[in-house]
C-alpha cells in the first residue's frame, strides 16, 4: 500500500493547500468512519483513493447533519450547509478543508451536481423528518430521494463524468440491498431510539405491533415478521449481482468486499431471529478479515493486470 502523499501524487492532487484538504479530510474520515477509510486504503486503486474518501467524508457530513438536533435544529443546520456546498462548488473557497476537498473532487472528476443537490432535499425532507414508513412505497421513495444519493455523491465519484445510466441503476438496486440488510442488524438500536425502520403495513400484515419488537416477543407472528423481512432483503441482495461489473477496476475489489459482507450480516441476522431485536447484529472479526485477505488478492490481482 502506497503512502497517503504518494497516493495523493497518483491522484493528480498537486496544489499544497488541495493536498493539505484532502489530507485533514482523510483523518475526519478514519475517525468519524474507520472501516470505509481502511477498506478503501487496502482495496481501492491508488487514484481513486483521495476523491472517494471525500465522498464518504461528505456523506458522513450530511448524515450527521440530518440527523442531529431538534427538528428546527436540523432544518437551520442542512439549509445552512446546503448554502456553504453550493459556494463551495462556485468555486467560494471556504473555511471549510472538507467542502474545498469535496467540490475539488467534484470538478476534477465532473460528477453531475443534481446528484449533489438531490442528495441535500432528501437530506432536508426524507431525512431530517424521517418518522418510518407507512408502506413498502414509502421506503422506495426514500431511497429515491436519500439514500440513492447519498450513494452516488461518494461513489459516483468513481467515474468520470458520473455514472452512466446502467451504472447508476445498479447502484440503486445495490442501495435497495443494504438498506434492507442496515435496517434489519440495526433494528435493537433503532428503536432503542425511537426509530421503526419496518413499514407499519408490513406489521399489520403479520398481525405484529410496534410495543411487540420494542420488548423483543418470541412470537410466531414476530418471527414471522423477521422472517419475511429477510427474505425481502435476501431477494434484494441477489438483484446486486453483477454489480461490481459496473464499477471501475480499481473499485471492484471494494464492491465485492462490500456484497460479501452484506451478505454476511443478512445471514448473522437471519440466525439471530428474535435476538436482533435485543442486539444489534454486527459483522464479527473472523468474516470481516477473510474477506479483506481475499478482496485484498483480487486488489492485487487487478493492479497487475492494468499495469
Amino acid at each position: 500500500m502506497p503512502s497517503w502523499s504518494t497516493t495523493l501524487t497518483r491522484a493528480g492532487v498537486s496544489d499544497p493547500r488541495l493536498r493539505e484538504d484532502y489530507t485533514r479530510t482523510a483523518r475526519r474520515v478514519l475517525r468519524r468512519d474507520p472501516a470505509p477509510y481502511v477498506t478503501l486504503r487496502l482495496l481501492a486503486a491508488p487514484h481513486l483513493v483521495p476523491r472517494l474518501a471525500v465522498g464518504v467524508a461528505f456523506m458522513n457530513l450530511v448524515d450527521d447533519t440530518a440527523e442531529t438536533g431538534t427538528p428546527e435544529q436540523r432544518a437551520a443546520g442542512l439549509a445552512a450547509l446546503a448554502a456553504r456546498v453550493e459556494a463551495a462548488l462556485a468555486g467560494e473557497h471556504g473555511p471549510d478543508p472538507l467542502l474545498r476537498a469535496y467540490a475539488d473532487a467534484v470538478h476534477t472528476r465532473n460528477l453531475p451536481v443534481h446528484w449533489i443537490t438531490r442528495f441535500l432535499d432528501g437530506a432536508a425532507t426524507a431525512e431530517a423528518t424521517f418518522d418510518g414508513f407507512a408502506d413498502e412505497a414509502e421506503f422506495q421513495d426514500y431511497l429515491d430521494a436519500y439514500a440513492w444519493p447519498g450513494v452516488l455523491v461518494s461513489t459516483g465519484l468513481q467515474y468520470q463524468d458520473g455514472p452512466d445510466e446502467q451504472q447508476a441503476a445498479g447502484w440503486r438496486r445495490f442501495v435497495d440491498a443494504a438498506q434492507r440488510v442496515d435496517f434489519l442488524a440495526d433494528l435493537a438500536g433503532d428503536l432503542a431510539d425511537g426509530r421503526l425502520c419496518l413499514p407499519r403495513a408490513r406489521l399489520a400484515e403479520h398481525e405484529v405491533t410496534r410495543t411487540d419488537l420494542e420488548q423483543a416477543r418470541d412470537t410466531l407472528a414476530v418471527r414471522g415478521l423477521l422472517a419475511a423481512e429477510c427474505e425481502r432483503a435476501r431477494t434484494a441482495l441477489a438483484a446486486t449481482d453483477g454489480i461490481a461489473d459496473l464499477a471501475e477496476p480499481g473499485l471492484r475489489p471494494v464492491v465485492t468486499a462490500m456484497t460479501e459482507l452484506m451478505a454476511h450480516q443478512l445471514t448473522a441476522v437471519e440466525k439471530a431471529g428474535v435476538g436482533a431485536l435485543r442486539k444489534d447484529v454486527g459483522y464479527g472479526l473472523a468474516a470481516p478479515l477473510r474477506t479483506l485477505l481475499r478482496a485484498r488478492a483480487l486488489s492485487r490481482r487487478t493492479a497487475r493486470s492494468t499495469v
